[in-house]
């Protein structure tokens, strides 16, 4: 399975439970970082998710995994350009967030925990 949390964060795991509330148990779990087009895992082993935590779930094809070109490289060589491009979008976000609050009378997220 492929879950992406809310924090950006991409998991590769095998499905051992789930619940009503989607939270979920990942067993021999890797998190993949990507750039470019290169990735790198990080060993994560056993994995329980909080099901608000959860924004993708998927299943993964293995036999279409194979095609992807995508070059796996040492996760330490990845990991600067990663949180680089993180902190790029966290600043980004921030930035628009600015202007709609500014420009547009949007109110600004994440300042009272969140607002659903």
């Amino acid at each position: 399975m492929l879950v992406i949390l809310r924090d950006g964060r991409k998991l590769h795991g095998v499905l051992r439970s789930y619940d009503q509330f989607a939270n979920l148990v990942l067993e021999d779990t890797v998190e993949r970082i990507y750039h470019g087009n290169a990735f790198a895992e990080s060993w994560r082993g056993l994995f329980l998710i909080r099901g608000e935590n959860v924004v993708l779930l998927g299943e993964i094809d293995l036999d279409r995994e194979d095609d992807v070109p995508l070059k796996q490289v040492d996760y330490n060589i990845l990991i600067d350009y990663h949180k680089q491009e993180a902190e790029s979008k966290k600043e980004r976000e921030e930035a628009k967030s600015q202007i709609l609050y500014e420009q547009k009378g949007f109110c600004k997220e994440g300042g009272e925990g969140d607002g659903y």
